[in-house]
């Protein structure tokens, strides 16, 4: 059983190691929502921009603002792009039946008469070539490319089924490369550079250059403070090299499994997830498990045995986060699903071994060798946590990828990263402004806010020119009651 200090008695406030995205929707579709969301223990909330409007979605982000103000909690905000996600137009009576051996024809631009040739949203006669495959409907209808002419490709049908307007596609054989950021995604970067989000998520990512090319449209917007992060659904992207070249030039990874499922078939995505929660950590990059987490609860007020124990199983392993979906989007039960996700992150932390999958590279860097003798002090000392000044997050997130045994108190002078670290695993942040106190006055305030107690010591990283980057240097070990009362003389 791994128990810390920051959990010994029932006064004191236990903090969860593996965070929460919930996704708002229609299910949330007010502040007094939004705020229950974060109250529950939300860290971080996804607007999802597959759907609604960016009049809409800055109405959520100025909720979700208000509502951090008035918790005096510092919370994520993630803009997850829709991607090449490709769907059929609007079929006539919403519904279209097809059977093994028929053939259809899809064409980019047309309207639906009722025959075989089906609208869709998507030029696919550019990316296709005659025998890859087209899954339409989430997978329930599977096909085969056989012909392509002008607009039109023409695809043989595998099975009996039916399909419905606006239902998406996915083609694990096709080579997307150059379009990954759609015109619609570069309309919504241009839309969230100007609005306080703290993530951008790019889907169906296919390679390290996807990642690289939305830095360089980051950069030059001149908006390097927002962090990236790739969504894994893609057969391209799970290859051995791929994936960690992907890791390693983002900030963070989704496992997007629901269209990996698709994509590769649903076996192989618990041996994906496992890798990408191992090279986050050695990577030191945040990980987030995420899709169907707790699906039955969009209609049920509690989770299944198998959705508990998938959230148990990512927690075992060290994800940073465990993301809901339609669960608070759409669901009737939006702040049970967060409180339920919250119980079983918290009882599985303080009755099962962290099984960590991976040790971060420590390479040569002065600052990481600095946070790794940080963690075994806490660890041999029996320390009731990790505090740490940190500006740009790089302390805190390099503690934090050691998978410490102890809470990571974050404190920094910068809102956005005090946000972004929200998210990240073990860690709770806070903002003050810079000084070479800051350390000495959080360890001070912990104690008020029950998070450890008087008699408790703790390992203080931090650098002797506050707020300049990269100069954590220094570590202390210090009794908080001291500390207390020094800061109330």
């Amino acid at each position: 059983m791994q128990t810390s200090p920051t959990t010994q008695g029932d006064s004191l406030t236990i903090l969860k190691r593996t965070k929460i995205i919930a996704t708002v929707g229609p299910a949330t579709d007010s502040y007094e929502k939004v705020r229950d969301l974060i109250a529950a223990g939300a860290n971080g909330l996804r607007l999802n921009f597959s759907h609604g409007t960016h009049e809409s979605h800055g109405k959520f982000i100025k909720w979700i603002r208000d509502a951090s103000e008035e918790l005096g909690k510092p919370v994520a905000i993630l803009q997850d792009l829709q991607g090449p996600k490709i769907r059929l137009g609007e079929l006539v009576d919403n519904h279209y039946d097809v059977k093994e051996g028929d053939e259809l024809q899809l064409t980019y631009g047309i309207e639906h008469d009722g025959g075989s040739n089906l609208p869709i949203q998507y030029d696919l006669s550019t990316k296709v070539k005659p025998g890859e495959r087209v899954y339409m409907f989430d997978g329930k209808v599977r096909g085969e490319v056989t012909a392509i002419e002008g607009k039109t490709i023409t695809v043989l049908i595998k099975n009996d089924g039916f399909l419905m307007s606006k239902k998406g596609f996915n083609l694990p054989d096709t080579d997307f490369a150059g379009d990954v950021i759609t015109e619609k995604d570069y309309r919504d970067i241009d839309y969230g550079v100007t609005q306080d989000i703290d993530f951008i998520a790019l889907s169906f990512v296919q390679s390290a250059t996807d990642m690289e090319v939305l830095r360089g449209y980051l950069a030059a917007k001149e908006r390097e403070d927002i962090h990236v992060i790739a969504k894994v659904e893609t057969k391209a992207a799970i290859e051995p090299d791929a994936l960690e070249q992907i890791v390693e030039v983002s900030d963070g990874v989704m496992v997007a499994r629901g269209d990996l499922a698709v994509e590769v078939g649903a076996e192989i995505v618990p041996v994906v997830q496992r890798q990408i929660i191992s090279l986050c950590q050695k990577h030191a990059k945040i990980s987030i498990v995420a899709t169907q987490m707790m699906s039955s609860m969009v209609d049920n007020p509690e989770p299944t045995r198998a959705e508990v124990s998938d959230i148990s199983t990512a927690v075992v392993f060290g994800a940073d986060v465990a993301m809901l979906s339609d669960e608070t989007a759409n669901g009737s039960y939006p702040i049970e699903a967060v409180k339920s996700m919250k119980r079983v992150i918290v009882h599985t932390q303080e009755n099962v071994p962290l099984h960590a999958l991976d040790a971060p590279v420590s390479g040569d860097s002065h600052s990481m060798a600095i946070c790794q003798a940080a963690v075994h002090l806490a660890h041999d000392l029996g320390t009731a946590g990790i505090v740490t000044e940190t500006k740009s997050g790089a302390t805190a997130q390099n503690i934090s990828a050691h998978r410490p045994e102890r809470v990571i108190f974050s404190v920094t002078s910068d809102r956005r990263v005090a946000q972004q670290l929200a998210l990240l695993y073990a860690t709770k942040s806070f903002l003050k402004p810079d000084g070479d106190k800051a350390g000495l006055e959080l360890t001070a305030e912990l104690v008020g806010r029950k998070f450890v107690s008087p008699d408790a010591s703790v390992v203080i990283v931090s650098g002797r020119q506050p707020g300049l980057k990269g100069a954590t240097d220094t570590i202390r070990i210090r009794r908080v009651i001291e500390t207390v009362s020094s800061n109330t003389k």
